[in-house]
């Protein structure tokens, strides 16, 4: 390889490849980040309307008690 390329450019090879294995790592957690968000998301919303229903569910039996 030293021959083919030289120290310099070899040196800069090994350096660019560096970054760019650290650039794809850190796109890979900034993506796994975005994902964990957008499915804590979807609980939270899920959640939310599980809840709503129940209390509709609430008022409606307190209203047929009620009649």
């Amino acid at each position: 390889m030293i021959l083919l390329f030289g120290t310099k450019k070899l040196r800069n090879l090994g350096g660019d490849l560096g970054s760019a294995i650290k650039g794809f790592k850190g796109a890979m957690s900034d993506d796994s980040a975005k994902k964990e968000e957008e499915v804590a998301e979807n609980l939270a919303d899920k959640s939310t309307t599980a809840d709503k229903k129940v209390a509709d569910e609430k008022v409606t039996a307190k209203e047929k008690d009620q009649a």
